[in-house]
């Protein structure tokens, strides 16, 4: 992914962020989408963009890139951490069990932070999604806390 295997990685990147790489592909439908991962995460390319026209990358595929920290809605710079993936981990349902291969676990910020909790609800994510479940919706609105969202 990176050259340094040290530099965390966002599962859940925009395509116009730099570095970013395709490590699955969103399936299922528009109500209950899917991640079929990878084994290897692929540079995006123009070639690989052109292939989710003429809808946004981000709604045809999950990406990762450098996390970016505090440049990022979701990092809450006093605590170290990312709410989306504290978030996705507390309020979205759990959708495996076991864990599906991940191209990018080892410099996951989602693995790194929530460990396994995150992994077990990762597949039903998708970037660009018009039609989330009310957990996801909360988990992805970064004005939302994780207290009111529970609520």
């Amino acid at each position: 992914m990176a050259s340094d295997p040290s530099v965390p990685l966002c599962p859940s990147a925009h395509p116009d962020l730099p570095g970013a790489r395709v490590f699955a592909v969103v399936v299922g439908s528009v109500d209950q989408p899917r991640a079929d991962y990878l084994e290897h995460a692929v540079p995006l390319t123009g070639e690989i963009r052109a292939l989710a026209a003429p809808v946004d990358p981000a709604e045809v595929f999950r990406m990762a890139s450098p996390c970016v920290g505090s440049a990022c809605g979701h990092f809450d710079a006093g605590g170290h951490v990312c709410r989306l993936a504290r978030k996705t981990a507390a309020l979205a349902p759990i959708v495996v069990e076991r864990l599906p291969r991940c191209a990018i676990r080892p410099q996951c910020v989602w693995w790194k932070q929530e460990g396994v909790s995150a992994c077990r609800r990762c597949p039903q994510v998708a970037t660009l999604n018009f039609k989330p479940g009310e957990a996801i919706r909360a988990a992805a609105d970064p004005a939302v806390p994780l207290a009111q969202a529970r609520a």
